[in-house]
């Protein structure tokens, strides 16, 4: 129980530390200073974790991944349009 709470709370707290960075990247409609190599990493990385927080059945990982690689993809959105 205390570890699905502490996990519930790192989870909620790292994906909201990034609403702010996507938000700044959707208002400004700017992803210029994102890199596709950052941004292939982490949004692979975050699939992953949410890949593992399916196997495990825990609820914390699968939407705290699941809801940050979903602004990772609105930021990747911004940059193909601004790239092409």
């Amino acid at each position: 129980m205390l570890t699905e709470l502490i996990g519930t709370l790192a989870a909620t707290l790292t994906t909201l530390s990034f609403l702010p960075q996507v938000a700044k990247t959707w208002q400004s409609r700017s992803a210029a200073d994102f890199s596709w190599i950052w941004l292939s990493a982490f949004a692979t990385g975050l699939a992953l974790w949410l890949v593992y927080g399916i196997a495990l059945m825990s609820l914390p990982l699968i939407a705290a991944n699941g809801i940050t690689l979903s602004l990772v993809l609105m930021i990747v959105f911004v940059k193909w349009r601004e790239d092409r």
